[in-house]
């Protein structure tokens, strides 16, 4: 009955660092998918929205729900400034020099974040959070918001993708950018929608990470190993997929809690990629097929 606990404990708290992976593996997908490259500076994006959140929760007063639209503004024009200003004037090099840009942007994130807020861990509030208990589960309220707001988000993003003329035209440069631009899709809108969807995402990542335990400077550097292990497995540039590898990530990672400590969490995220890697390299769904 203990193990079942556990076990069952463990499951919840997988579900709800999945639901925060998914948000991060999302913007990753969406990212690789239209621009083409693998943004290592994600992590450290979630990073610094959750502290322009943090700016107005603790200058303003806001209660942290009212912060997230304006911090979520401050992502986006952050994400267009640096896509215009460092990616979009390396974007017709090779791959591997995007790739060492995003990590070098990364460190300059993470050290402004350092210069602005210093290296010690802060909360949205203070206190202690009483967790609710039933059937000797204990489930935090945070818990709840976090996993109704991932829910939420993802339904979001599917009616945008399915149903408006952007969503489909972010489907279509994704699957084949050249004959998108030839089309007559304006290929430069798409890509500014996909930065702010994606600065959206990762600020809602970055909030509810510090939400769920605290905020401090490398908070995102930390979960960007697991964001992309769930982007591998649900496959690389597939923001479905990605929700599937998001889950089964976070949940592996708090079960592994269970027989081994939990910092050889990372490990395990390390081996679910490299094991998709060698066994299907295009991810968990089925290839895409030509219509």
């Amino acid at each position: 009955m203990e193990l079942l606990l556990l076990v069952t404990q463990s499951l919840i708290y997988g579900i709800v660092l999945g639901s925060i992976i998914t948000l991060g593996a999302i913007g990753v997908s969406l990212i690789f998918g239209i621009l083409k490259f693998a943004h290592f500076a994600h992590g450290d994006f979630m990073t610094a929205g959750a502290y322009f959140a943090f700016f107005f929760v603790s200058v303003f007063g806001w209660p942290v729900w009212a912060a997230f639209p304006p911090a979520a503004a401050g992502l986006i024009l952050m994400s267009l400034l640096v896509n215009k200003v460092v990616y979009q004037p390396l974007s017709r090099t090779r791959p591997v020099i995007l790739l060492v840009a995003a990590i070098g942007m990364a460190l300059i994130v993470r050290n402004l974040v350092l210069m602005i807020w210093g290296p010690d861990n802060v909360q949205y509030a203070s206190g202690i959070e009483l967790p609710y208990r039933f059937a000797g589960l204990r489930i935090k309220e945070t818990h709840f918001y976090i996993v109704g707001w991932a829910v939420a988000m993802v339904v979001g993003l599917h009616l945008f993708l399915t149903y408006t003329k952007m969503g489909k035209a972010m489907r279509a440069m994704s699957d084949d950018p050249d004959l998108a631009k030839i089309s007559g899709i304006n290929t430069d809108a798409v890509v500014r929608w996909t930065w702010a969807i994606s600065a959206t995402f990762a600020t809602a990542a970055g909030m509810f990470l510090a939400m769920d335990t605290r905020l401090q400077p490398d908070l995102g550097w930390n979960v960007l190993l697991p964001v992309f292990a769930a982007t591998i497995l649900g496959g690389i540039g597939r923001p479905y997929g990605a929700i599937i590898g998001a889950m089964i990530v976070g949940i592996s990672l708090e079960m592994s809690t269970l027989v081994i400590l939990p910092s050889y969490k990372p490990a395990v995220a390390f081996a679910l990629m490299v094991a998709m890697l060698i066994w299907r390299p295009g991810g968990l769904l089925p290839p895409r097929t030509a219509s």
